[in-house]
């Protein structure tokens, strides 16, 4: 089963809102954040390859890795783990190499809901409206949505 996501960019605020619910545990959900191997099989469009270079998702660790089109251009991504707390919550730096210094700070929450289901919430701002938009226009919605569907396969084959 696939369930919706809702991303909010309100007008004028450098930020986005992304919410999504899965039908597995937070453990399992948060697990699969925390994996470096099952963070690279969902991370991203279908079709794309990542090359996990850096995945050390604890506080203070740190991420970066590129992702191939299927027409072999590469997009490349790191970033700062500022605090993780198991089960619960990571706050995180996110840049785009190809747009440097264009430094966003992410908090993505993990929910409890009833019947072992999740709710993850995530909450990025920006240093500017204008980077905010680069980052909607980018195709943002289409790798979120389908990086969560890719998600929700690797949950269900538990």
């Amino acid at each position: 089963m696939t369930n919706p996501v809702t991303i909010s960019a309100p007008e004028g605020l450098p930020f986005i809102d992304i919410v999504r619910e899965f039908e597995a545990p937070v453990e399992k959900v948060f697990q699969a954040h925390a994996d470096p191997e099952l963070y690279a099989r969902w991370i991203g469009p279908h079709g794309y390859e990542t090359d996990l270079q850096r995945h050390d998702f604890t506080t203070g660790g740190g991420y970066r890795f590129v992702q191939r089109t299927p027409t072999g251009e590469e997009y490349a991504f790191n970033g700062v783990f500022h605090v993780v707390r198991r089960d619960e919550l990571a706050v995180q730096t996110f840049e785009f190499e190809g747009a440097p210094d264009q430094i966003s700070l992410e908090y993505l929450t993990f929910e409890r809901l009833e019947g072992g289901r999740t709710r993850l919430v995530g909450h990025a701002v920006y240093p500017s409206v204008e980077t905010r938009d680069a980052m909607v226009a980018s195709g943002m919605q289409t790798g979120v949505e389908e990086g969560y569907q890719r998600l929700d396969d690797i949950l269900d084959a538990g």
